[in-house]
């Protein structure tokens, strides 16, 4: 099974929206009847955040299987590094018939190259307990630094 992965397009969108429309109906149960509707609406989602989220796909045999995003963010500048980005890993989604086939992985190496080609200081990932090895394997360390604050 050959797997190519590649920055995705608007022509892209709408298979993007299908995957993101079972990942929830497959890991919850998800029961949504606006199937067309939220299509559409991440179709346009993806096209108004193309400056600040950048979509990879994995393809099998010229069909879309996977998703990945790189949200970009600019840092305060400061006088040694006046130019600061960063980079954050999200949504990313592999069609359970193509789960453990590498799939996942070339479409994270795809993903980290675009972000070493941008120079971006760093990348993060939130990841669910299931995918922290997947992670690790693809050069994510875990950083006992990182905080997060969540509203009550």
């Amino acid at each position: 099974m050959a797997v190519t992965a590649r920055k995705a397009t608007a022509a892209d969108a709408t298979a993007m929206g299908e995957l993101r429309w079972r990942w929830p109906t497959e890991e919850s149960g998800y029961k949504g009847t606006d199937r067309t509707e939220w299509v559409a609406t991440f179709a346009a989602w993806v096209v108004d955040h193309a400056r600040t989220h950048i979509p990879f796909v994995a393809e099998v045999s010229g069909q879309v299987v996977g998703m990945a995003w790189l949200m970009l963010a600019d840092r305060v500048p400061a006088p040694t590094h006046r130019h600061r980005r960063t980079g954050d890993v999200q949504a990313v989604y592999v069609a359970p018939e193509h789960r453990d086939s590498g799939v996942g992985a070339v479409l994270l190496e795809a993903l980290l190259t675009e972000a070493r080609t941008l120079g971006l200081e760093h990348v993060t990932v939130h990841s669910s307990r299931r995918a922290v090895r997947f992670y690790e394997r693809g050069g994510f360390d875990p950083d006992p630094t990182w905080l997060r604050w969540l509203p009550a």
